[in-house]
């Protein structure tokens, strides 16, 4: 059976369950938890390792059990390995149980039994999964932008960045870990016969990731195990990554921090009403102190890179014009980092409408008085290209000519300047109003025909967009004259 029957058929068993009440989501996370309990079976029987799990939670005791009985067990399980330290501890993070009929639930477990999933190559396997991940950010549009960037998108940004062996990879916003995965599959094809003895450490120290979401967390452990990535130590955790100072600097940052420009909590106050106040992070060693969690990410990943390293992070439009603290970031992005490349993506490629994003890819520099961005070259895939979900999907040949332009990271001084790809000195942005760094060159052809307009989904999204960025400003204003 092929990775792409067998997620068909894995898939089909989640509408059954989803007329009890469980979310596409939470199906993920039963099969995650599943699969991993019969994967430890099989890896003491095929291959004679020990097994990871306390005997009464390895799977041929949910394989004797019927009823509510399995039910049972299976919650005990969970709670259990809950518990655990380690790689355990991490992919059955807060687990619990969300199939309430023990017949389904024993159906799921017959249906996982029927295969052997460690005969399965890694790549099959792993295959499987992200069919699933990709599925479930189709199927459950809202916040999956959050956790699920296009595939294409991440292929071509390791395909530039070129991941070596014995680089250390991190993703301060790992969602399913598309990113990690990549780089080590990167790193995999690209490593010569001494690379391939430093192979474990490859699999076990080189990657890095967190996320604040547990579920997420759970899904990302999961996808990276099947891939073969990881030993007893998780590679990945649950934290909020811009809480504290990361004392560990990386060779690589791959990131798609979450969507949207503030971060705020609400709460209910003294008579009873409901306030939003704004979450903020105060860290010595960030520049500016900010709600817009874009800036907060940008800032993070630009303490956590070492010197000489480099990081290609995926951000919105607004991190680019933004005044205040936007502008004072930009600054000092360009002074103490060779900021050399900006790719505008087109709109219609992620899960949230109207989404207008950049990959940013910058380097540390050693530091010094001089300014480290000499040039900042611009790729714009966004101008007169239409993309969707589903009638016109990004492909990894969409990109094709970015990735041409860009060169490698020991090319760059052979650039050219084509019709998409401009480069603009360090004086011209200088002169720029409030250092603006969004910048197009190219007409716009919607602007003069209705064909080539957005989808109406687009626009609407994008006009409550420039809505809630002007209420955020007028609130702003009212606090001052309040003050």
């Amino acid at each position: 059976m092929n990775a792409q029957t067998l997620v068909g058929k894995v898939w089909n068993y989640a509408h059954v369950l989803r007329d009890d009440g469980v979310s596409y989501g939470d199906y993920l996370g039963q099969i995650s938890f599943l699969l991993f309990l019969k994967m430890d079976e099989e890896r003491t029987k095929h291959l004679g390792e020990p097994s990871m799990l306390p005997e009464e939670c390895r799977w041929d005791s949910l394989r004797r059990l019927t009823g509510e009985a399995l039910e049972a067990h299976y919650k005990e399980i969970l709670s259990k390995l809950s518990r655990k330290g380690g790689l355990i501890g991490t992919l059955f993070l807060k687990a619990e149980s969300k199939i309430n009929d023990p017949a389904k639930l024993q159906r799921l477990v017959t249906l996982i039994d029927g295969e052997t999933w460690m005969g399965v190559n890694v790549d099959v396997k792993g295959a499987i999964y992200e069919g699933l991940l990709e599925r479930n950010a189709a199927e459950v549009k809202s916040g999956a932008g959050q956790y699920f960037t296009p595939r294409p998108v991440i292929q071509a940004i390791v395909d530039v960045v070129d991941p070596q062996p014995g680089e250390t990879v991190c993703d301060p916003a790992v969602g399913t870990g598309g990113f990690l995965l990549a780089a080590y599959e990167h790193m995999c094809k690209h490593a010569t016969a001494q690379d391939i003895k430093m192979s474990r450490k490859m699999r076990e120290e080189s990657f890095f990731g967190t996320d604040i979401v547990a579920e997420v967390v759970r899904l990302c452990a999961m996808n990276l195990y099947l891939h073969g990535l990881g030993g007893d130590k998780p590679l990945v955790k649950q934290a909020d990554a811009l809480l504290n100072k990361d004392e560990r600097h990386y060779d690589l940052v791959l990131a798609n921090p979450p969507f949207g420009k503030k971060q705020s909590f609400r709460i209910v106050n003294s008579e009873g009403g409901i306030e939003t106040e704004r979450q903020e992070y105060v860290r010595d060693d960030f520049v500016v102190t900010t709600g817009n969690k874009q800036l907060n990410f940008l800032q993070h990943i630009m303490s956590i890179l070492r010197v000489g390293g480099s990081a290609a992070v995926v951000m919105p439009d607004n991190v680019l014009f933004e005044g205040g603290a936007g502008e004072t970031l930009r600054r000092k992005l360009l002074k103490d980092f060779n900021f050399h490349t900006l790719l505008r993506l087109p709109t219609g490629i992620f899960y949230s409408q109207g989404v207008k994003a950049n990959v940013l890819f910058f380097d540390r520099a050693p530091g010094g008085e001089q300014v480290a961005t000499e040039a900042l070259w611009v790729y714009d895939l966004r101008t007169n290209q239409r993309f969707t979900l589903k009638e016109r999907p990004l492909r990894r040949a969409d990109l094709d000519d970015f990735v041409s332009c860009y060169k490698t990271r020991t090319t760059m001084h052979e650039r050219e300047e084509t019709e998409r790809f401009r480069k603009f000195t360090y004086a011209e942005l200088e002169k720029r109003d409030k250092l603006n760094l969004d910048i197009f060159w190219l007409k716009d052809d919607s602007a003069t025909d209705p064909d080539s307009l957005p989808p109406p989904a687009e626009i609407a999204a994008e006009i409550v967009d420039s809505l809630e960025l002007a209420l955020e400003k007028f609130r702003s204003v009212a606090a001052k004259l309040e003050a």
